[in-house]
């Protein structure tokens, strides 16, 4: 026999062990799973049957956790999660879904990984039983009022005729409100009308009439779909922190509530062959209540491949970090720094030994770094750095620091984005980016946009290593919004923020909008792309390369090789 070989075979459980038949609801047996799970050694396959599992709000775990991008204290005062499945501490563990399918009621977050390393989600769905955006489709719209028929799965409440939605635990009026054609090809952001409508009639079963009273309706082609949502980040999708070695394949993403899949100060994320859409059974148009894929402070090397992302409620996938403000130096090794956005506050942004850059606000770049020695929280917002060495003595006002440790390396490739009404990816990172092979379709925004500010996000950091290549944008963009917009929110501009960024070889299919729009950027390329628009946006001029790109205090481009092609008049 060869030597040096670890033929120890992985240990399998089957939650079927665990199941109790007269409780319908699956969560206790799968706390019961995990927990054998944990006392193993060694690598742990836990094997779900096929079928179907339920799991209830009522027997959840619950425990508080400070999520990035999510809610304000004025929102939402209670961070409190209330998790589906809770993977704790736990490592080497493969969860076997065998195409099983998760069904959440109430509000959730699905799954939480907190501490974990090599964990493997594989072959399983996840869906809620009533998701909360809800849906109607136009059926008619009059004079005075609209008609319109709702979604099986969406419930609602017109008592004297006072619309409001319903579900397992909440109800709204108020909120963000967006559409989608008919023939699913696209999803856009509107004002909420349901909030001028001054009397609603139940006309039969889930078929409704909406009178505006003297104000006209909202016009809307009969086969549009309504979708609405209460806009509070309660919970997320699913959450992994402090975790590595994390791999999601061939798993089902059908409906999260919230923020989608968050990443926080974890390392090596794997997605691959993700479905992010709505079951077709259930006939929604609907699979995310905000972005899909959201990494914030993560490292190692993040993958997303093959995947299909569509019936988003935001972005498709958003990588950064995070700036906060230095608000004071109480020693001279020490500073107070602040989280500035109103969504992101609670976690430690730094962690001892991390490698820190002092950047100034206006320019977005950095003039001085140094490295962690300690962080004590002085509470959820500020918390108090000590360096190992001096910090710097010319800090100006509104000065960031940013963590350039936590920043990973990413890889965005082979995937699909559609009914997206805003951006497919974002992303700032100063690691290497790669974004190939990917198609967007009828992105509403830009179909990547490279942002960074310390201003209104604070998202970070400058990117120095960005590859678009071999990607295919169909009817992406619009007004301001360039198919790829570089735009960092730098308020002295003529200084590069981002550099060495290659756009190549990818295929343009639009009627109009601008290909590129940069600034503040060193060495650009954009070279080798074919650019096909339709004739008749073609005959009306401004076909011409200086008017589609559009830079602005670039230096060192090169713009070049790039083919353009007409289709015929239709």
């Amino acid at each position: 026999m060869p030597g040096n070989q670890n033929t120890t075979a992985p240990i399998i459980l089957s939650l079927r062990d665990y199941e109790d038949s007269n409780n319908p609801d699956a969560q206790p047996a799968m706390k019961r799973a995990i927990e054998a799970a944990r006392a193993m050694e060694g690598s742990v396959i836990l094997d779900i049957p096929p079928g179907c599992y339920h799991f209830y709000p009522q027997s959840a775990d619950r425990e508080a956790y400070y999520i990035t991008n999510t809610t304000s204290e004025e929102e939402n005062p209670d961070v409190t999660k209330t998790i589906g499945i809770w993977l704790k501490d736990l490592h080497n563990v493969t969860l076997e879904g065998n195409g099983a399918l998760f069904v959440f009621h109430g509000k959730q977050t699905m799954l939480v990984l907190d501490g974990c390393t090599n964990i493997e989600i594989r072959n399983l769905h996840w869906d809620y039983a009533a998701p909360t955006v809800t849906e109607m489709t136009v059926d008619r719209c009059a004079d005075a009022y609209l008609e319109a028929t709702v979604h099986p799965d969406s419930r609602y409440d017109c008592a004297d005729g006072i619309f409001e939605w319903v579900g397992e635990g909440w109800r709204f009026r108020e909120g963000p409100m967006q559409l989608c054609s008919a023939d699913l090809g696209a999803a856009w952001r509107v004002d909420n009308w349901l909030e001028r409508v001054v009397f609603t009639e139940e006309l039969s079963p889930r078929r409704l009439r909406f009178h505006f009273g003297n104000q006209p309706p909202p016009h809307m082609a009969p086969g549009t779909i309504v979708q609405m949502r209460d806009g509070i980040r309660d919970q997320v999708g699913m959450l992994i922190t402090q975790s590595s070695g994390v791999t999601f394949s061939d798993v089902g993403l059908h409906f999260m509530h919230g923020l989608g899949v968050v990443g926080q100060f974890s390392a090596n994320l794997t997605f691959e062959r993700l479905d992010l859409t709505p079951r077709p059974e259930t006939g929604r148009t609907v699979a995310g209540f905000a972005d899909f894929i959201h990494l914030s402070g993560c490292r190692g090397k993040v993958s997303i491949r093959n995947s299909r992302f569509a019936g988003a409620h935001d972005d498709g996938i958003n990588v950064h970090g995070t700036y906060l403000r230095i608000v004071g130096r109480p020693d001279s090794n020490q500073l107070l720094v602040r989280f500035m956005h109103p969504q992101t506050y609670g976690f430690s942004a730094f962690l001892p030994e991390d490698e820190v850059a002092f950047v100034n606000a206006d320019t977005l770049n950095p003039y001085a770094f140094g490295r962690v020695a300690a962080v004590a929280m002085k509470s959820p917002r500020e918390w108090l750095l000590t360096l190992e060495n001096a910090v710097p003595a010319d800090i100006g006002e509104g000065d960031v620091l940013e963590n350039m440790t936590w920043t990973p390396e990413v890889e965005i490739v082979g995937n699909t984005f559609a009914r997206i009404p805003t951006r497919g990816i974002l992303a700032t990172t100063p690691r290497r980016i790669v974004i190939r092979d990917n198609t967007f379709l009828n992105i509403q925004m830009s179909a990547i946009l490279v942002a960074a500010d310390a201003s209104s996000w604070y998202e970070s950091g400058a990117v120095t290593d960005m590859s678009i290549v071999d990607n295919r944008f169909v009817n992406c963009g619009g007004p301001g919004h360039a198919v790829i917009r570089i735009a960092p929110e730098n308020k002295q501009y003529h200084a590069a923020v981002h550099r060495n960024i290659r756009i190549a070889c990818n295929r343009f299919e639009t009627t109009g909008e601008a290909w590129l729009m940069a600034r503040s950027t060193e060495g650009l390329i954009f070279q080798n792309n074919v650019i096909r628009m339709q004739e008749k946006h073609a005959l009306a001029g401004n076909t011409r390369t200086d008017e589609r790109v559009l830079l602005e205090a670039c230096t060192g481009t090169d713009i070049s090789c790039n083919d353009l092609e007409h289709d015929e008049l239709k």
